[in-house]
């Protein structure tokens, strides 16, 4: 899987979103600044040759939709961060502990969700 872009992931933000529409579907719910038509249209086709989305065709219009999911994507990424800048999920959540990003009760929560997890 394709790294994204942060312009091609926003795109897939709004298109995970609707779920599914036409190319003014995405832009209606685009966040502002809004691109171009031209400019999101170009990029779901880019989108769609990377694997990413799909289309039925209705005559010259065309409805996008998703053919990878959000958690699929944020589960292959995650890892590759991880990987990269912090070698561990534990430094991951050492990193934002020790930034004070993140509280006690938020850790002891992290920790519960383990725990059931693992019964």
């Amino acid at each position: 899987m394709e790294k994204l872009t942060k312009k091609e992931e926003q795109a897939m933000q709004v298109l995970w979103t609707v779920g599914r529409g036409f190319v003014k579907d995405l832009l209606e719910n685009y966040p502002d600044p809004k691109p171009h038509y031209n400019t999101l249209s170009t990029m779901v086709r880019l989108l769609e040759e990377k694997g990413y989305v799909g289309h039925k065709a209705y005559g010259n219009t065309h409805e996008y939709f998703p053919l990878i999911q959000m958690e699929e994507y944020r589960k292959e990424f995650m890892s590759d961060l991880v990987d990269s800048y912090f070698g561990s999920y534990k430094n991951v959540v050492s990193f934002f502990a020790k930034e004070q990003n993140i509280s006690v009760e938020e850790l002891k929560e992290i920790i519960d969700m383990i725990e059931k997890g693992k019964r």
